[in-house]
């Protein structure tokens, strides 16, 4: 009932279009449902005992049956189309409250689930359940109005003739209960096995270069088959099931012509009902018996759309952990003081410990660097900075208040970052460098390349800032696509700075010229750099040695390498150097 109420309330915007929907459907199913009496009536009234103005009361019958229709052909175009405008706009408020939930969940929620599943939700689902919004309280409704309906005077026309229609009725729905078990276990699994073909493709297209690299297109053709296989077998299941439930639904039905053929022609016999009056309830059979299948078919409809909806809920349930807190306050006037307070990290409740008590102060216009072997928490300790995710405990203040008791959106203004894999947007290359600043000018967006030494390449090109870069900048070099994350980031002018192995992935050539760049950046504001290239932080104000066990080192890099320790270590087996050397 949650679900269901859940579902109901994204009627709420659309209500006069709702209604108006019923309103037209129950004309169309009264028209339907009085013709076999308006039949009747000339039939056994007028056409029996022919009169004078016979024709004409015909004619006047058959001008009031047209006038009928024409009403009932205008509510069939309301139904049709705006029906299914109405759906599709609950579809797209659906999905845009899909979107913006998806914005909101954290980077440990997206750490476990895969893109091509959610785009799979996005699409697929939110697209069967748009057709059971517009049609399934319209079938369920005219379907009931004209079962009721027709039973009803089926009943009056001959109670015993309406019994046995109600003891076949019985037993058909008895079957299509037990039947729709099993349909709605087959709809679940396609829904999941569909999205895992969306997350083969997502995968095997989003690494095509890699793939292809490889030479390994024969392995990529064996996955997705196997998630192929997998979505056809559920396929197969989920048509065998629905292929009984159809089979057994009409095979009632025609049992149900079948007895009130054969009751009828019994009591006809008896002289118990006219022959006139059995052609009526034969009439109305039909009535009865065609929303019988439109319930069939909506059961499908129901099972694809609300497994779809099932599915949504379970994202939109999903709790938001990092979020605003209800007295969070914008930072203003960030000078870039940053400092951690015994803080401790894991990324689940059964992992250990990435950070342990990690404790240190970086002043503002100071640079830190971090140093240290993969997987000894440097990147999760800069991420906990722009709370992409929350410590677990201690805490982390920026000119000493409390990330958490800060807004997001303002703390995030504030902190920018440079990453080693850069992600570009398909668009142009001012589209990209004006998402640091959205409202920034042509003039701002060239001072920005200017200042990331992205000019001379940008004036090399025939359409400038305005040329297209393709998806995920596949159409520039390495070096190119890091000055525009850099340029992005002098867009966005944050107080501090996160660099994140920026150079690592990088020939000579183009480190040296993105170095510059990010010695420009870094000017006036706190760095952070994480670097595997010792090389690149040697200027650094200070330098921390980061492991598994905290920070086990400080200091200067003259002052590191007098101690002879992990920090010269490393430096001597990266430059093969002596520790009498002077750096």
């Amino acid at each position: 009932m949650k679900t269901l109420k859940y579902f109901i309330s994204y009627y709420r915007p659309y209500r006069s279009m709702f209604f108006m929907d019923l309103f037209c459907a129950s004309i169309i199913s009264l028209v339907d449902i009085a013709y076999p009496l308006i039949f009747n009536f000339c039939v056994s009234g007028l056409l029996v005992t022919l009169q004078p103005d016979t024709m004409q009361k015909v004619l006047l019958i058959s001008a009031g049956m047209i006038l009928l229709y024409i009403i009932r052909s205008a509510c069939r175009w309301y139904v049709t189309g705006q029906g299914h405008i109405m759906g599709a706009l609950m579809e797209s408020d659906m999905r845009q409250d899909l979107f913006d939930k998806f914005q909101q969940l954290s980077f440990s929620w997206f750490d476990t689930h895969n893109t091509g599943e959610l785009m799979s939700r996005m699409v697929s689902d939110l697209f069967d359940i748009s057709e059971l919004a517009h049609h399934g309280p319209e079938n369920l409704f005219i379907s009931l109005i004209k079962i009721i309906g027709s039973f009803s005077i089926m009943m009056v026309i001959n109670w015993k003739l309406g019994l046995v229609l109600l003891l076949i009725t019985i037993i058909m729905l008895l079957f299509s209960w037990k039947q729709n078990a099993r349909m709605e276990e087959t709809f679940t699994d396609n829904r999941k096995k569909i999205a895992g073909i969306n997350a083969s493709l997502q995968n095997s297209l989003g690494g095509i270069r890699v793939v292809q690299s490889f030479a390994n297109e024969d392995l990529e053709a064996r996955k997705f088959d196997s998630s192929n296989q997998a979505y056809l077998r559920s396929k197969k299941n989920n048509y065998h099931a629905m292929a009984a439930y159809y089979t057994g639904n009409h095979f009632f039905q025609g049992m149900l012509y079948a007895a009130i053929l054969l009751a009828g022609g019994y009591l006809a016999v008896k002289g118990e009902i006219e022959p006139a009056v059995l052609a009526t309830f034969a009439l109305y059979v039909n009535v009865y018996v065609s929303p019988l299948e439109i319930l069939i078919e909506f059961t499908e409809m129901f099972q694809k759309g609300f497994s779809g909806f099932r599915r949504f809920e379970a994202i939109m349930e999903q709790s938001v952990e990092i979020k605003d807190e209800p007295d969070a306050k914008d930072i203003e006037n960030v000078k870039g003081d940053v400092e951690f307070e015994n803080v401790s990290f894991s990324y689940g409740e059964n992992d250990q410990n990435v950070l342990q008590n990690v404790s240190f102060k970086i002043p503002a216009g100071q640079s830190l660097a971090l140093v240290g072997p993969s997987g000894g928490g440097k990147t999760t300790l800069c991420s906990l900075i722009p709370r992409f995710y929350d410590p677990d405990q201690g805490k982390i203040l920026i000119d000493g208040k409390n990330v958490k008791d800060l807004t997001l959106r303002s703390l995030r203004k504030n902190v920018g970052i440079v990453q080693q894999d850069v992600y570009l947007f398909d668009g142009t290359i001012a589209d990209n460098i004006r998402y640091g600043r959205p409202e920034a000018t042509e003039e701002e967006i060239l001072e920005a390349c200017r200042k990331a030494n992205l000019l001379e390449f940008i004036e090399s090109l025939p359409d400038g800032i305005y040329t297209e870069i393709g998806e995920r900048g596949a159409r520039l070099s390495g070096g190119q696509k890091q000055r525009i994350s850099i340029a992005r980031i002098f867009l966005k002018d944050p107080r501090i700075l996160i660099l994140d192995e920026a150079t690592s992935a990088l020939d000579n050539e183009s480190e040296r010229i993105v170095q510059e760049s990010l010695d420009e950046l870094s000017k006036g504001r706190t760095c952070i750099s994480i670097a595997h290239r010792l090389s690149t932080i040697k200027n650094a104000d200070e330098i921390a040695v980061v492991s598994e066990n905290g920070i086990q080192e400080r200091g200067t890099h003259e002052e590191l390498m007098k101690n002879n320790g992990l920090y010269a270590n490393y430096y001597r087996l990266q430059f093969r150097t002596d520790s009498n050397d002077e750096f």
